[in-house]
């Protein structure tokens, strides 16, 4: 445990909501253990000394597999990462494309691409620009998406009962067969459930800036909105 984490004591809640998305239903009491958690999303400073210690590369560092896009022109199979682009004015809302581009040499490091001289930024807002929640966390909503170690399932963790009706404890998927999005695009691709909206949600596109919602992500995918926090159990 380090320094900045906040400790989370053990306890029950009510996981989930009927009021918006559908896979955010049904309510259901879970019960976790306590754990620790990273008072804010992880920073560019903090990614810098990860990977200057250990020699980690990013997805976005890294040639995309061709085997794993067999339809694709080779010529685009680059490192890279998807940058958001804002429009000159409104626009039908039915393909991101229109806002969102692959950029080659796009990573951590250079967020917009490699011919821009912003280094170093890898998000809108810093962390900690707003205040903190009760429990003293910065960024739960807000800021980037952030990573969950979950797999993606239409009715999430949680969904059945321990024995004798106690409620589930620390429920997680932990399997990927029910995250493939079977039918489209990169349907082989697993995905994992990612949380806390980012800054580009808005009442008129996203609510999935509540505690209660999720969203799902291809793990091959890195774009300019993203980022994640630590936990210890």
């Amino acid at each position: 445990m380090t320094a900045t984490m906040i400790e989370i004591s053990a306890g029950r809640f009510a996981m989930g909501s009927t009021r918006f998305y559908p896979e955010e239903g049904p309510v259901r009491e879970v019960e976790v253990d306590a754990f620790a958690i990273d008072a804010g999303p992880v920073s560019v400073a903090e990614f810098g000394r990860f990977t200057a210690e250990t020699g980690y590369a990013t997805v976005a560092e890294r040639a995309p597999d061709p085997a794993d896009y067999p339809d694709a022109d080779p010529a685009l199979l680059v490192e890279g990462s998807a940058v958001f682009h804002p429009t000159p004015g409104p626009v039908p809302l039915d393909n991101p494309g229109r806002w969102w581009a692959y950029v080659p040499g796009a990573n951590w490091r250079h967020p917009w691409g490699p011919v821009h001289r912003r280094e170093g930024l890898a998000r809108h807002d810093p962390v900690g620009l707003f205040a903190a929640n009760g429990y003293g966390l910065f960024d739960m909503t807000g800021n980037v998406w952030e990573w969950t170690c979950d797999y993606y399932s239409p009715t999430g963790a949680g969904e059945t009962r321990s024995p004798c009706c106690a409620p589930p404890r620390n429920p997680r998927v932990e399997t990927p067969d029910a995250s493939y999005d079977v039918g489209r695009p990169g349907a082989h691709i697993p995905r994992r459930v990612i949380k806390g909206g980012s800054h580009l949600c808005a009442p008129s596109y996203c609510l999935r800036y509540r505690p209660a919602a999720r969203q799902p992500e291809a793990v091959d995918t890195s774009t300019s909105h993203i980022g994640f926090r630590c936990v210890l159990r």
